[in-house]
């Protein structure tokens, strides 16, 4: 997959979906280090040196981007329940992993369908604000479409 040409976008007005690399203009890899441009940060993949300042609220959920096991995605639950929550607050709020792609697409598309959208509709979103490659994994694309509550429960079934 080719990094995405900015650090983060906005899918709407104030939740962002980044990661912690990207394409400069000049064609090379840059780093997206967030400082304090967001109020609440949350993040599934943590690389030292990216941010945010120390005053700024940071979720940290490190998760693989495949399969997910029950737990897992009972993190992912709760990090989409803080994106909505921060976003009725007020708060920018920026969802991140390594690209900005496909874990962050989970979240940012599961808070998306708390609030009113249909998958189809949240990833359709995603990919026109953030790249086309955004949740090109189709596993997290079924998560979406099949319900993230109704998967976690099938899994801890399974486990």
């Amino acid at each position: 997959m080719p990094a995405p040409d900015s650090p983060w976008s906005e899918i709407v007005p104030g939740l962002w979906m980044g990661g912690h690399e990207y394409a400069s203009r000049s064609g090379g890899l840059e780093f997206a280090v967030v400082r304090d441009e967001f109020d609440l940060v949350l993040t599934l993949l943590r690389l030292p040196g990216h941010g945010p300042d120390n005053h700024v609220e940071h979720h940290v959920w490190p998760i693989p981007d495949g399969p997910l096991d029950g737990t897992q995605l009972a993190g992912v639950l709760r990090l989409a329940r803080t994106a909505g929550e921060g976003l009725t607050q007020g708060r920018r709020v920026l969802v991140r992993c390594y690209h900005g792609y496909n874990r962050s697409g989970l979240v940012v598309a599961h808070a998306l369908i708390r609030a009113g959208h249909t998958a189809d509709e949240a990833i359709r979103l995603i990919r026109s604000r953030r790249s086309r490659w955004a949740l090109h994994n189709d596993l997290f694309v079924a998560y979406l479409k099949t319900g993230l509550d109704t998967v976690r429960l099938l899994e801890e079934l399974a486990e």
